[in-house]
Parts: C-alpha cells; sequence; structure tokens
C-alpha cells in the first residue's frame, strides 16, 4: 500500500506576467518527484483555515513541510526585525495547526528550510529572524549564485540521531536561509549543526513522535546524491 505523503502547498498572489494574475498553490517538482520515486502518492495541501487541519491530516499517512517565506515573528513572542522578509500569516496558520494535527494524530513529519523553522516555532522554539542577529555567524547560508544541486558548506551529525545512518558524521549541503533556529524547543533535540554552530537538523526527543527536519534542500539534490534521495527514501518508508 503507498503511504500519501501530504505536501503543504506555498501561493504565488502577486505575480502577473507567468500566470496572469492567477493566484496559484504550488510546491516545488522536486519534492513531488522525489516522494513518487521513494514509492510514495504526493498529495499537495493547498493554504486552508485552521479548521480544516483535521481533515487534511486524517486524509494522509504522512506529512511534509516545505521551504518559503519568513516566519511570522509574533509568533514566538518577538516584533519583527528591519531585516524580516515576506511573510504570509495564512500559510503560518494553516502549517501550525497542520503540525499541530499531524503530532495529534501521530502522523509522522519531514520538514525542510522553513518547515524545520515552523515546528521550533509550534512547539515553542524562537529564530534569528537574519542571520545578522547570529554573533558566530561565519560561513555563507544563502549560496546564491551557486546553482542548488551543489553542495557548498558542510553539516557535522550527531551519532544518536536519525540523521546519522543516512548521512554519516558529515555532508556537504547546500544552503538557502537567512533566518535560523534560536532557541530550540524543549521536545526537540539537534540532529546537525553547521561549522559555525546553527542547528541544522532536529528531530524529537520522544521516538513515538516522529518529527524530522533539514535546513538545507534535499529536494534541489536528491538526482545527484543518492544520500539526499535517501532522505525521502526514509521518511516515505520507514519514518
Amino acid at each position: 500500500m503507498q503511504k500519501v505523503i501530504g505536501i503543504a502547498a506555498n501561493q504565488i498572489i502577486h505575480s502577473v506576467d507567468v500566470f496572469h494574475g492567477n493566484h496559484v498553490s504550488y510546491t516545488p517538482q522536486g519534492f513531488v518527484t522525489a516522494v513518487q520515486q521513494a514509492g510514495g502518492l504526493p498529495l499537495v495541501l493547498p493554504i486552508d483555515s485552521p479548521e480544516a487541519a483535521k481533515a487534511y491530516i486524517a486524509k494522509i499517512d504522512k506529512l511534509l513541510l516545505a521551504g518559503g517565506q519568513d516566519i511570522s515573528p509574533d509568533l514566538y513572542g518577538e516584533a519583527p526585525h528591519p531585516k524580516l522578509q515576506e511573510t504570509n500569516r495564512n500559510r503560518d496558520e494553516f502549517e501550525l495547526a497542520l503540525i499541530k494535527e499531524a503530532i495529534k494524530q501521530n502522523k509522522p513529519i519531514f520538514a525542510v528550510c522553513r518547515g524545520m523553522q515552523l515546528i521550533n516555532v509550534a512547539l515553542g522554539g524562537t529564530l534569528y529572524q537574519d542571520l545578522s542577529l547570529y554573533s558566530n555567524w561565519e560561513i555563507k547560508h544563502t549560496q546564491e549564485p551557486t546553482l542548488p544541486q551543489f553542495a557548498t558548506h558542510e553539516v557535522n551529525v550527531q551519532q544518536d540521531s536519525l540523521l546519522y545512518p543516512l548521512l554519516g558524521e558529515q555532508a556537504q549541503v547546500n544552503s538557502y536561509h537567512h533566518q535560523a533556529v534560536h532557541k530550540l524547543a524543549e521536545s526537540l533535540k539537534i540532529s546537525a549543526v553547521s561549522s559555525d554552530g546553527l542547528i541544522e537538523g532536529i528531530e524529537s526527543i520522544d521516538p513515538e513522535q516522529r518529527i524530522l527536519g533539514v535546513q538545507w534542500h534535499p529536494e534541489l539534490r536528491f538526482d545527484v546524491e543518492p544520500k539526499e534521495f535517501g532522505l525521502f527514501d526514509y521518511f516515505v518508508n520507514s519514518l
């Protein structure tokens, strides 16, 4: 039986040239293809009201949270910093509801970039609204103009983590973030860190609460790096 993987969608609401002014619900193709190649059945979940989250989660076996906009800082008790970028309150509130309902229904969650950060916020953690607020920032975490299939920095993986059997002690990853986990939620533990100490991977302390998050973008290089595909294979078939 194929596992149904719900992929929380983003939304384009201000594109005139490409979509002729239409609003578009979407997810990056890499998530869809990677889930399919791992044997899963991807189902894109459009942004909806938080009240609808229970029904969406009931329809899927596992939840995947993608990257995208910054997270509204009032959700973790802060005013917006001058370097805060675009936010989408509707997306924040819907995905927070999806996370809470997935935990309630005991559905596994795999989260990428913003998705990892949002799990931390959902469980009581905080974020650096911009990396300039992190005093030990030493490496480039937004790799443009380097293409995403090329890894640009190293992460160190904890031996007692879910990531260790998949990635080993160290891994090279791509990087596209200007925000990062600051205070880690008490129910989470660190799975991986960058060489300058930023949290690059998280998981639940409770093994029965099946949560895995990474700060980088495996959906953009799973087709050139088997270890990145291994993350999707593990999520779809084992987590």
